[in-house]
């Protein structure tokens, strides 16, 4: 975003007029910090713990997979593995990991503001976050729980064995700090904005974390409401979902889907905002139909509440609701479309520079179109009565949820590293780990398609010998995506020692947060800017590849 003056000063806060220059060190200052730069550092460090802790769980899934027998789970333990693998990886990386690392970080920058509407209740948030991951972990080591990520009744309430409520309380936890970051992130984003920011100037990243949070707060007491359900029939036996007492386990179904489909969104909108800034960046276009991408964003968001039925067209509702639902999963599938076809045309005739964030950003455009037409399959009833609780649901699920939103994740944690380190990290290797990170997910997941639509249930620890060359293919493929995973955390480590300086701009970008130092300073500018212009103006005089201004401060390709 051009265009942008020095238009005041930012005011010295009484106590902290050296703010700029001075930067707080010990553990005490990061622990109490209102900074929201320093809050979405400590994010990281714990949603990367919890990435690599829920992937544990995958792996003893996968080297128990490798023969058709039960070599090293019991079936009891192969359900407590899947179960975690689920609960830790959907509600404490997945669904915060781009809006509470990239977004505390950036939003402020991206809108010109000082920091985030409420700073305390931004470090709150993480504390609530820390203790509810904190509980999750100890049911793993409590003996875990065995109902799977869904907790569907009345499985968890009756019948389940393991710490069915602590898991719960630990999600329901979860919420508090969800709802706290997103009504943060609404607040800032309306009020907090540089003047000449209006909403149509405003990053693609912004209003995709804005719809994520409109979503968040809609959503998540529901998640709230059928959490405490459980906890009421388990624990109070109060008769809510057991059939046996008449009542209706298909309740929890429609209100835990209620929340559980738009949730999809909150884990794939933020992912479409960082797809948009590296595209236009590294195409040296601006995004082709702006507007169409923004009401887009907005269509996904509403739409995004009114398909959660097409999870149970096998559970008795009637044949209307199933078209009716059917019809709505197809269209909540078309602004999806609307942003592919505007990535493809900013990328047509556009100066490509393929370094490593663009690659990631075109192999999330590759697996995401994947995951998306794969999902017209299961929107149709006759498919997916065929595919249900088959390995097809796994490799759709993972190709959006896992291929789409990480690779957004680390495409836009490698795009905007400079900017929170200071340091650049050796390009070989970040685009190495790109493509990688790539072809070791089709090899992992692209045969589970097959073998859900042959009929190979999941959740089955033992199998039909015939599918065992196709789990073989999916634990090699795991393995490279395990090493995809892992090589980022190496060289951005390097890059912290060895990694050379960054500019305030190394890509040669558009947009408020590279008007400022990197990494910026306590209050994020120095002055506060203003803007004339809307977003991505890489008009002519602009239109070289990116390399042309920073290669004097990055390392070459491959240095480690």
């Amino acid at each position: 975003m051009s265009g942008i003056t020095a238009e005041r000063a930012v005011p010295d806060r009484p106590s902290r007029a050296d703010s700029y220059l001075t930067v707080e060190t010990g553990l005490a200052s990061w622990l109490l910090t209102t900074d929201h730069k320093r809050i979405a550092l400590l994010y990281m460090a714990a949603i990367t713990v919890f990435f690599f802790v829920g992937g544990a769980g995958a792996v003893a899934m996968r080297i128990e997979l490798f023969t058709p027998q039960a070599d090293l789970l019991s079936a009891d333990a192969y359900n407590r593995a899947f179960t975690f693998h689920g609960v830790i990886m959907v509600w404490f990386f997945l669904i915060p990991s781009i809006p509470v690392i990239l977004g505390n970080f950036l939003l402020p920058l991206m809108i010109g503001a000082r920091d985030l509407a409420f700073p305390r209740l931004n470090l709150i948030s993480w504390y609530i976050f820390i203790a509810a991951g904190a509980l999750a972990a100890y049911t793993l080591l409590a003996g875990g729980v065995d109902t799977g990520w869904t907790f569907y009744t009345p499985l968890s309430t009756a019948f389940a064995n393991g710490h069915v409520l602590a898991a719960a309380t630990a999600v329901f936890v979860a919420g508090f700090s969800t709802i706290a970051s997103a009504v943060n992130f609404i607040v800032t984003t309306h009020l907090l904005r540089a003047p000449g920011l209006t909403w149509f100037r405003l990053p693609l990243f912004v209003w995709a974390l804005y719809a994520t949070s409109v979503v968040m707060v809609l959503a998540t007491p529901v998640l709230a409401m059928v959490l405490l359900l459980i906890f009421a029939e388990r624990a109070f036996g109060i008769p809510i979902f057991d059939p046996l007492r008449g009542g209706d386990p298909v309740l929890f179904q429609h209100l835990f889907w209620f929340y559980s489909h738009p949730a999809v969104y909150i884990m794939i909108l933020p992912s479409f905002g960082v797809i948009s800034e590296l595209v236009t960046c590294y195409a040296r276009r601006r995004v082709f139909g702006y507007s169409f991408m923004v009401y887009a964003i907005l269509w996904i968001s509403l739409v995004g509440f009114l398909v959660w039925g097409h999870h149970m067209f096998v559970s008795g509702q009637s044949v209307f609701a199933s078209l009716a639902f059917s019809l709505l999963s197809f269209v909540v599938a078309v602004p999806s479309a609307i942003k592919v076809f505007n990535w493809t045309a900013t990328l047509y005739r556009g100066q490509i520079v393929f370094d490593a964030p663009m690659i990631y950003a075109l192999g999330f455009i590759g697996l995401f179109t994947i995951g998306g037409l794969t999902g017209l399959f299961l929107a149709s009833v006759p498919v997916d009565v065929h595919v249900t609780d088959t390995y097809f649901v796994v490799a759709h699920f993972h190709y959006i949820m896992v291929g789409g939103a990480v690779s957004a994740f680390y495409g836009g944690l490698t795009f905007w590293w400079p900017k929170m380190t200071g340091r650049l990290y050796p390009e070989g290797w970040a685009r190495f780990a790109a493509v990688m990170m790539f072809f070791g997910f089709g090899f992992t997941f692209f045969p589970m398609f097959i073998m859900g639509f042959l009929g190979m249930p999941r959740r089955y620890h033992v199998y039909p010998e015939e599918f065992q060359v196709w789990h073989v293919l999916a634990s090699a493929g795991a393995v490279i995506l395990a090493a995809a995973y892992l090589l980022p955390m190496g060289y951005f480590a390097w890059s912290l020692v060895w990694g050379r300086r960054a500019s305030a701009n190394p890509w040669d970008a558009t947009g408020l947060e590279w008007q400022t130092s990197s990494p910026p300073p306590r209050e994020n500018f120095l002055v506060s800017p203003a803007v004339d212009r809307g977003p991505y103006d890489y008009h002519p005089a602009h239109t070289g590849p990116p390399s042309m201004e920073r290669e004097p401060h990055r390392p070459q390709g491959g240095q480690a």
